[in-house]
This record gives C-alpha cells, sequence and structure tokens, in this order.
C-alpha cells in the first residue's frame, strides 16, 4: 500500500483528473506527461513530506560491473530512484519514469541551485537480461555527470540479490506458469513506482504513474532542500 500525506490529497485527486483527460484527449502521446498543468501545486515549502520508512539495504552492481551497497547512491544528496527493466515498452510504465526522469534532468541542469544536491538512480529489476553492459547501453549519454547532476543505472548480480530490494521497497515481481511446461516463469510487473528519498536515505514520497509529473516531483524535491535550510530561488 502506498503511503500518500494527507495535506496532498486534493492535490493528488486533482491531478489524476487532469492526466486522465490528457491522456483521453490527446491519445497517450510523450508530451502529455511534461504539459503544464491545468492546476497550480502547492508552492515548495508550504507543506510536509512524512518519512514513510527507511530505503532497505542490499548489493547492486554499477554500470561498470562494481558490486556496492545501495547505499552509496541515497545518501547525502536528494535521491530519486525508479525500478525498470529495459526491455519493458508499457507506455505507462518504464518509459514514462524514463521521460520524467529527462525532464527534471534538464530542469535541475537550468538550475543553478539545485546543482550537486539531487541524483537520480535507475534500478533493473531483471538482472538475468540486465547485465551492467546492457545498463550502460540503457543509460547512453545521461551516465555521465552534467552540470553537478548524476544518474546512476544500476542492477543486481542475481535475483537473490534483488529480492531483499524489491521486498524492502515493496516493489512487485509477479509469477506465472509456462502452460507447455508447468514450470514458473517471471513475469515483470508493470506497476511503475518512483521513490523520493531524503539525504538520511528515507523515503519520503512514492509515485505511481498516475501521479508522477515533474512539476509535482520538482515541488517535491524542492521541499526536502528547503526542510534542510536550502536557499533556493
Amino acid at each position: 500500500m502506498i503511503v500518500r500525506r494527507d495535506t496532498t490529497i486534493a492535490r493528488l485527486l486533482t491531478l489524476f483528473v487532469v492526466m486522465l483527460v490528457s491522456r483521453i484527449a490527446c491519445g497517450h502521446q510523450q508530451d502529455d506527461y511534461h504539459a503544464v498543468l491545468d492546476f497550480t501545486p502547492p508552492a515548495p515549502g508550504t507543506y510536509q513530506l512524512h518519512r514513510i520508512m527507511p530505503a532497505p539495504e542490499g548489493s547492486v552492481l554499477d554500470a561498470d560491473g562494481n558490486a556496492r551497497k545501495l547505499s552509496h547512491f541515497l545518501r547525502s544528496k536528494i535521491t530519486l530512484l525508479g525500478f525498470i527493466y529495459t526491455t519493458c515498452t508499457d507506455p505507462e510504465g518504464c518509459p514514462l519514469a524514463y521521460r520524467v526522469f529527462d525532464g527534471l534532468k534538464k530542469e535541475i541542469q537550468a538550475t543553478p541551485a539545485l546543482h550537486d544536491r539531487v541524483r537520480f538512480v535507475t534500478l533493473s529489476f531483471d538482472p538475468a537480461r540486465d547485465s551492467p553492459e546492457v545498463m550502460k547501453q540503457y543509460a547512453g549519454s545521461r551516465i555521465k555527470e552534467d552540470r553537478g547532476l548524476r544518474w546512476y543505472f544500476l542492477t543486481t548480480r542475481s535475483v537473490r540479490d534483488l529480492l531483499p530490494l524489491v521486498e524492502g521497497f515493496g516493489q512487485d515481481i509477479r509469477y506465472s506458469v509456462d502452460k507447455s511446461t508447468g514450470r514458473p516463469v517471471r513475469e515483470l510487473s508493470h506497476v511503475l513506482k518512483v521513490f523520493l528519498i531524503d539525504r538520511s536515505g528515507s523515503i519520503r514520497e512514492i509515485y505511481t504513474s498516475t501521479f508522477l509529473h515533474s512539476q509535482v516531483v520538482m515541488n517535491d524535491i524542492k521541499t526536502l532542500l528547503m526542510e534542510q535550510g536550502a536557499k533556493l530561488p
């Protein structure tokens, strides 16, 4: 179950209506998720993001194949983390997260006050196919630090290493049965979740595809920074 702060229920309901109408009218076009909202979200710093739970610990591999603790990528900066798998084609799944991250990346790079304060983490939950080499190809030029923003593309060595992470974050993986063999087959979940994590490693917000919009996420990032005493324009 996803925990939402009481003070933003009206904002989320309004956002749901706006995005639903937008998808119906525009046929799921990519620009729907970067369009200007039809309402004004609460200004950064005017609301509180509660601590939902600590981010889980686990072992991951970076795009160069180096083994690291996940906490290495979740401390000292505001972190936006999304689970993906590189073969996903659901337009409201992994590709949506990629597009929203890209939009946020451009805004952060255009705002000097945010430089070196935010990082992105994209973590695969398909270690059988998403090797470090595959993740590096998937990342392309995004993997290079650019104007104070670093975007990490991570995977795990095995399902055994992956399970504590997906269970800790509450990211579902469903299973089905191959009718020809009767053997269980892993069916990767299309339930998109993106996690906003503060500098101490606490999850402060969880976004699903319905509520994942770059302007809303940016306001939440700024709210966390202001909570820490940052002066933002």
